[in-house]
């Protein structure tokens, strides 16, 4: 039986610039590469990820009343995602990020929230009728409705899953209740206590600093092309990340947590979830764009078998 994962979060359509290098102030540069329109926001970019590795998502979210609202619709429709809790915001555009991919595939992200700013208690609240097997959420949207679905978890006993992402330093973690799992990357690290994870000792400083934040199961550290450093209170484990050409990072981090989340709940095994998907975000880099990279099942299992990885 497929494990139904509830995203409450964001959605937004993003606007990819690949480009040799980003303009300085007043300046204004042309450049030869590409611009394109997809689907993301780093709770639809979780969402599809689950979706598309075979698991049972339903998506939470606020979308405007225009254009972008009814090509993200159609498309989380396409990738076997339950809208039914996606709510149309005739007050408000549909959330925008513009992201600008250099080269060296370092991107830089504006985020307009749009309708994701109006994701409210009410939203949530129904979006529990759905009866989930596992809440999976960021900070991408208001920290009310956040405390709010951490609440309707602890009432159906559900594990909650938190994408460290955006960082903010005055939230309020003795809110939230127990959390199954709790991952942020470097940047999100370093703002939530300022130890950057830049070794060994700095993640095992890092991981206890946050475990102390919060009531928590375990701490997953996003590094990078360095793999993932996983802590549980008293030991910890690095999972390595494997070698891919990176074209675009873009959307690599959503796409590692959303997986670990459905692995972990097949499996019960975070290493193994954390392999797994370490194994997700190298095929993510490797392509261009946000959604338009996350693999398949199938795509992913052919990718562990060529490494002989398992």
């Amino acid at each position: 039986m497929k494990k139904r994962i509830l995203v409450v979060s964001s959605a937004n359509m993003d606007l990819l610039l690949n480009m040799n290098r980003v303009p300085g102030a007043g300046e204004t540069i042309k450049d030869n590469g590409k611009y394109s329109y997809m689907p993301g926001g780093k709770g639809a970019n979780a969402a599809i990820t689950i979706a598309k590795l075979g698991g049972d998502c339903v998506f939470c979210a606020r979308l405007g009343d225009d254009a972008n609202a009814s090509l993200l619709k159609k498309f989380y429709t396409d990738n076997k995602i339950d809208t039914r809790f996606i709510k149309s915001d005739s007050s408000a555009q549909t959330g925008l990020a513009v992201v600008m991919v250099e080269s060296s595939a370092a991107n830089r992200i504006v985020a307009y929230p749009g309708a994701n700013a109006n994701l409210c208690s009410d939203d949530v609240e129904e979006a529990f009728m759905c009866y989930p097997d596992a809440l999976y959420l960021n900070f991408e949207i208001p920290f009310e409705s956040i405390v709010t679905a951490c609440s309707y978890a602890k009432k159906q006993n559900i594990p909650i899953i938190i994408d460290g992402g955006p960082a903010n330093t005055n939230t309020r973690f003795d809110l939230l209740g127990e959390i199954e799992i709790f991952s942020p990357n470097e940047v999100e690290t370093y703002k939530y206590t300022g130890i950057s994870p830049t070794n060994m000792e700095n993640c095992l400083r890092a991981a206890s600093a946050l475990y102390k934040k919060m009531k928590v199961k375990y701490i997953v550290i996003k590094l990078g092309e360095r793999g993932c450093f996983i802590y549980d209170g008293i030991h910890y484990n690095v999972c390595a990340s494997y070698e891919t050409d990176v074209i675009d990072t873009t959307g690599a981090g959503d796409a590692f947590t959303g997986a670990m989340t459905l692995k972990y709940l097949q499996s019960g095994d975070i290493i193994n979830a954390c392999k797994y998907a370490n194994a997700v975000g190298a095929i993510v880099v490797s392509r261009p764009g946000a959604s338009s990279g996350i693999p398949t099942s199938e795509e992913v299992g052919e990718f562990i078998k060529s490494r002989e990885l398992v």
